[in-house]
């Protein structure tokens, strides 16, 4: 039974990938976007792969908590440049619910700058870094500056490259290092499976004492993503024929870090020629709406949550009623039937409720493929959209300064650091 239901799915994604896009292998390699599309198509695989990887070494990684005195009150970081930030965005929650109420989400390009705000000595901290590559230089001095300045700090490093600078930084009797496969190391610009995967590796770290009851969510998702990819190329291809030069990603929650996420990835994958936005739908009220003109398409991403989709179909049904934008997309869970949408992708007809961050994951398919589409139609080069070269897969020209004790304004008084 196992083979009949997983086997075939792999020989589909190996055979058929290419299909899944609409372009044969020449014709992407022609264009200089077969890595892309490969990564993008292979996360379902992925996501199995690391679900597996993880579940071997459950005990390990609760040994390194179990090292830790007092995790639940440990100030925990989670952290990362450009994509990798919005994992923990993502994924903050998740760790104040499940590891500690002490957790946040601070980018790297945030800590290098102010780094006497994030690191303290009066409680034990831990840095969860995420890395595609490792070599990022905000990430590899955040690591160092957190050794120097906090007493207590253990890191927990999840990156895609194992000859990445940053490990260089970790000492590996205490801290922990999480290596995701191969294949998640993206060879392409823009973070895909990257990002999914560390996305889904930092979820199950902070749930290691429920990873056998998600692995039934496990193998759904998977589903579901195959499907997304698959069965949703004409909608997001007629979109993406459509004449726009914005597109504005809305979600609540998790899914506000899946919007930055997608934001990023269809401006990245256009080279900037379709600019992006983000919001909460509660947010975009207090004046970011205006950004949604005549050649604007608006993407709702909806929660599985009903009581948080009151909020969202509120502003659903206000847009619809103004007529603003250009088109507008919806994803979601389940069929919403009752909204008057354009194009609608939602992954089931059974009224099921994922986990709301595996969910949060699959959430990011439809702006990857949508961004891939339309970078062939405006003439990009998906797997090196930045025809200028001023982005890059690994960030270049961030020059680092010795961080010096300095005098801060504190309200009305200065603290010295």
């Amino acid at each position: 039974m196992c083979i009949f239901i997983i086997l075939p799915f792999e020989i589909n994604i190996e055979r058929y990938m290419v299909e899944y896009l609409g372009f044969n292998e020449n014709r992407l390699r022609d264009i200089n976007g077969y890595n892309t599309a490969n990564e993008i198509v292979r996360q379902p695989l992925l996501w199995k792969k690391i679900y597996k990887e993880i579940s071997i070494r459950k005990n390990e990684i609760l040994a390194f908590f179990h090292g830790i005195k007092g995790v639940d009150k440990c100030n925990v970081i989670l952290t990362g440049a450009g994509s990798s930030a919005y994992i923990g965005e993502v994924l903050e929650s998740a760790f104040i619910k499940n590891i500690s109420r002490y957790s946040r989400a601070v980018a790297t390009t945030t800590i290098v700058t102010h780094p006497e705000i994030y690191f303290t000595n009066d409680r034990p901290t831990i840095m969860v870094s995420f890395a595609r590559s490792g070599n990022s230089p905000e990430s590899v001095a955040s690591i160092s500056m957190a050794n120097e300045m906090c007493e207590n700090v253990f890191h927990i490093v999840i990156t895609c490259n194992p000859s990445g600078k940053m490990i260089e930084e970790m000492d590996l009797e205490k801290d922990y290092l999480l290596l995701l496969p191969e294949e998640s190391n993206d060879i392409g610009l823009a973070m895909t499976g990257s990002f999914t995967g560390m996305l889904l590796a930092g979820y199950l770290i902070s749930r290691l004492a429920d990873l056998e009851i998600l692995e039934t969510e496990i193998n759904l998702i998977a589903e579901y993503g195959a499907n997304v990819i698959q069965d949703n190329l004409g909608r997001l291809k007629d979109l993406s024929n459509l004449d726009f030069n914005r597109v504005v990603f809305l979600g609540s929650g998790p899914l506000l870090g899946i919007a930055r996420e997608a934001h990023l990835k269809v401006q990245e994958l256009t080279n900037g020629v379709v600019m992006c936005n983000y919001d909460s739908y509660l947010g975009l009220r207090h004046g970011p709406k205006v950004v949604v003109g005549p050649k604007t398409i608006v993407v709702f991403l909806i929660s599985n949550d009903q009581y948080v989709q009151q909020y969202e179909k509120d502003l659903i049904s206000d847009m619809v009623n103004e007529s603003l934008g250009l088109r507008k997309l919806s994803f979601s869970e389940n069929k919403e039937p009752e909204l008057d949408i354009d194009f609608q992708i939602y992954l089931s007809n059974e009224n099921r409720q994922l986990d709301p961050y595996l969910y949060s994951m699959v959430s990011i398919l439809p702006a990857q493929v949508l961004g891939f589409l339309k970078s062939v139609q405006l003439g990009c080069s998906p797997d090196s959209p930045s025809e200028n070269g001023a982005i890059s897969r690994v960030v270049r020209g961030v020059k680092l300064y010795n961080y010096q004790n300095q005098v801060r304004v504190v309200g009305n008084d200065y603290k010295i650091n």
